[in-house]
């Protein structure tokens, strides 16, 4: 029972953190509808990497630097802030200028994503802190449960996504912006006032 209720606890922490990652990867499918199949499965495995990533780097924190860790909590909200803006800004502003989608060219590069990535799973290196009663096989449970939840959540959003920018057409980088840049602030004023 114990070790259902463990692995129940720790999906339920990968649902709950992959929820930006879910509307990025909704964005991402919107901006991109001509997307392939290893396309999505390489957007769904990097927000899962870091999503699996940061949880352990925060346990690790937690066992080794603390106390610098804890003073660089404060600096989440703005970092993910700063990077979803630069993003979502980007994708506005391409919508906005116009063209239709490229097919061949992917809508948000390697440099984006991993800065997608990093945005949306930053506030999760607070999660270690969550976790660190938990040994390092636990721990690694756990984060490894939390990214297969991601995965499969950002596909989802992926393939919602390239469904509605196949309808949307020339406005699906304008919404994939807006909801960014809508992230990225839900980010900064949940961590700064709550």
């Amino acid at each position: 029972m114990e070790i259902f209720v463990f692995i129940f606890n720790s999906i339920l922490l990968g649902v709950g953190l992959a929820m930006d990652a879910f509307s990025v990867s909704l964005a991402n499918g919107l901006n991109e509808p001509c997307m392939r199949r290893s396309r999505m499965c390489t957007i769904a495995g990097f927000f899962s990497f870091f999503q699996f990533a940061m949880p352990l780097a925060g346990w690790i924190c937690v066992h080794t630097i603390s106390q610098a860790f804890k003073s660089f909590e404060k600096f989440i909200p703005w970092i993910a802030l700063v990077l979803l803006l630069f993003i979502g800004g980007k994708m506005l502003f391409e919508g906005i200028r116009g063209g239709a989608a490229d097919c061949e060219k992917p809508a948000v590069g390697l440099g984006g994503l991993l800065l997608q990535s990093v945005a949306t799973s930053i506030d999760a290196l607070s999660v270690g802190f969550t976790i660190s009663e938990h040994t390092v096989t636990e721990a690694l449970l756990c984060c490894v449960l939390i990214g297969a939840v991601t995965f499969a959540i950002c596909m989802a959003g992926i393939f919602l996504g390239k469904n509605f920018g196949t309808k949307l057409a020339a406005k699906a980088s304008i919404l994939g912006g807006a909801i960014l840049i809508a992230i990225g602030i839900e980010i900064f004023i949940t961590g700064v006032f709550f």
